[in-house]
């Protein structure tokens, strides 16, 4: 080898030897490839946020955002009980407007002061999609159809008495109601539902063992009142149950 290609060898660049290297073995380059993209898919898991569900709200996994939610619904639930369902949602959607206009005016003047063309501050949420896709409007169409459907079966059940005792239990869950309607009002019953979906979980979380003891004996006792109940009805009817 003369001293031309040597110099010329040593001109070389690191990337073009490592290159050549991932040319020479194969395995080399497929480590090297998995490695960028393992850090590339850890960088972008850990960029992503976990998404709260549902469940996980009730339950307080995230104090702040559960406490932004219950803070949000209970006021509009307190907002409902004063005014009307019109008033609420007209002075929703005007405080919404009085934000969106006095930003779009604020960055108007600021843009103007400064001479800068950003263009529209609420241009990426302009171009955002929110049309919803057929097959996830279908989707939904469709497991609420079933819903539907499984409770139309079921009322027609109840009131055409095909099952004298559940139609009885439900004859006496209506006239509860009938109490439970002369002191609270609709609005009044989701407040309560509000606090009691917020309040209930971490309690029997805390407390799961012995609340499940209570639930165990209620159940059984329940159980016991009813069978009682069904050994003093006619025959004909305790026939028809058994079949």
């Amino acid at each position: 080898m003369t001293l031309h290609e040597l110099n010329t060898e040593g001109h070389y660049s690191s990337e073009q030897l490592l290159r050549k290297d991932s040319k020479m073995d194969p395995m080399n380059q497929s480590a090297q490839i998995s490695s960028s993209q393992g850090f590339a898919d850890g960088q972008n898991s850990a960029t992503k946020e976990p998404k709260l569900s549902v469940k996980d709200l009730i339950h307080w996994r995230d104090p702040k955002k559960s406490g932004v939610v219950f803070g949000v619904s209970m006021l509009l639930l307190l907002s409902l009980a004063a005014f009307s369902v019109i008033s609420v949602v007209s002075y929703l959607l005007l405080a919404l407007l009085c934000v969106t206009i006095t930003f779009r005016i604020y960055k108007s003047v600021v843009q103007a002061v400064q001479k800068s063309s950003e263009g529209h501050p609420f241009k990426a949420l302009i171009d955002k999609d929110v049309s919803i896709p057929p097959e996830t409007f279908r989707k939904h169409v469709d497991t609420s159809l079933t819903y539907i459907n499984r409770a139309l079966k079921q009322m027609s059940r109840l009131f055409l008495v095909e099952d004298l005792v559940d139609s009885l239990k439900l004859a006496v869950v209506m006239w509860l109601l009938t109490y439970v309607g002369a002191v609270f009002n609709g609005i009044t019953l989701l407040i309560l539902a509000d606090i009691l979906l917020f309040a209930v979980p971490p309690i029997y979380e805390k407390n799961k063992t012995q609340i499940d003891q209570y639930i165990d004996l209620a159940r059984t006792q329940i159980n016991t009142t009813i069978a009682k109940l069904q050994e003093k009805l006619p025959g004909a009817v305790k026939r028809s149950k058994t079949e």
